[in-house]
């Protein structure tokens, strides 16, 4: 029942004791004050935290998790953008809308004397170029977007680079990332370049790679690659490596393979909208995510590179020793995380509109 609700319904009573509206107004302010700091508000991408874990920091801290998940950045960021950060407590955007978050005074920063785990993380994961010292995010799960395929249609160790993408047996039987930067990223790896760049004729070369490429997508998605696969909807794509690791136990004939030219590295963190109700919470939550044992359980789940070097540790052999999982330098070579291109984004949008409407 609201405050506004119990009001009314005083209001309406002839005669109240002194005693009895005191015993009132202390339940009304108890039941407020619960209400503020016994929840903390998650907004995540689907399939990231597995439901225990979820039920688990609810039984230990009494702080009930309501929870809601987005497909894209692209749809998180212009939510939050909307709402100005008020509606959610704990966020988890890729580094480069870290960035873009702050420059538009999204984020509050975050307290790190309230983490008393923030130790287990991989110092070469922290201090990024989109949040140097870590002030507004902290790392959750990062990856690496590489290519899968179907052995069935594609033979074994026949695909090694992003440009081999263009091959025309392959017409009408790819999936294509739906993410604007992990598209034009490996156009712009398959040509040599920056995945990064801010140069307005590098980002037309990477349009002019991508709409050569259209005629031979089937489909443009962001979350669906990982059952197009399983399915043979499509024979190829670019995949996020914990997908295709997922993918795998059903399907066995895919293979997958870090692109010579190199890899589209990305982290997804934490992090605290300026209008938070609950910051308190929101700090207990992310300590929780940080426990070894909590982020070791999601990397079981899903699959997914975890910056948690004491979670790697509890981990089965075969996952610990997966270079697919826990890439390591052989893997990366040549590989690039996505950063922020500021203004240079807009640039990104006009030619990606421009693809998408290409027939």
């Amino acid at each position: 029942m609201t405050k506004s609700a119990l009001f009314s319904r005083i209001f309406r009573r002839p005669v109240l004791g002194l005693a009895f509206f005191l015993f009132l107004a202390t339940l009304i302010g108890f039941k407020g004050a619960h209400a503020a700091s016994g929840q903390v508000v998650v907004y995540n991408w689907s399939e990231y935290i597995p439901q225990e874990v979820l039920d688990k920091f609810t039984r230990e801290t009494g702080i009930k998790v309501v929870y809601s998940t987005f497909e894209s950045n692209e749809a998180m960021y212009a939510k939050v953008k909307m709402l100005r950060g008020k509606s959610y407590d704990v966020v988890v955007p890729s580094g480069y809308f870290v960035d873009q978050m702050r420059r538009n005074n999204l984020l509050q920063k975050i307290d790190h004397k309230k983490l008393t785990n923030l130790n287990n993380i991989d110092p070469s994961i922290m201090d990024r170029e989109f949040d140097r010292e870590n002030h507004y995010s902290i790392p959750y799960m990062w990856g690496a977007v590489g290519l899968a395929y179907n052995t069935k249609y594609v033979p074994k160790g026949s695909l090694t680079q992003w440009a081999q993408l263009q091959k025309p047996e392959y017409k009408g039987h790819i999936i294509m990332t739906d993410d604007l930067r992990d598209a034009f990223g490996l156009a712009l790896l398959a040509q040599g370049r920056s995945s990064n760049t801010k140069n307005a004729a590098d980002i037309k070369a990477g349009y002019e790679f991508l709409a050569k490429l259209k005629p031979s997508i089937r489909v443009f998605d962001v979350t669906a690659t990982k059952q197009a696969l399983i399915t043979e909807e499509v024979w190829l794509g670019p995949i996020w490596n914990g997908d295709y690791l997922v993918a795998k136990e059903e399907k066995p004939e895919l293979e997958f393979v870090f692109p010579s030219e190199g890899a589209i590295l990305w982290v997804d963190s934490f992090v605290i909208p300026v209008g938070a109700k609950n910051v308190d919470n929101a700090h207990t939550f992310i300590n929780y995510m940080l426990r070894p044992e909590v982020a070791a359980a999601c990397v079981k789940e899903y699959k997914y590179s975890t910056p948690n070097l004491a979670a790697i540790k509890l981990l089965p052999a075969d996952m610990r020793n997966d270079p697919i999982l826990v890439p390591g330098k052989k893997e990366l070579r040549n590989a690039e995380f996505t950063v922020g291109v500021g203004d240079a984004l807009k640039i990104y949008e006009k030619y990606w509109e421009q693809l998408k409407t290409l027939k």
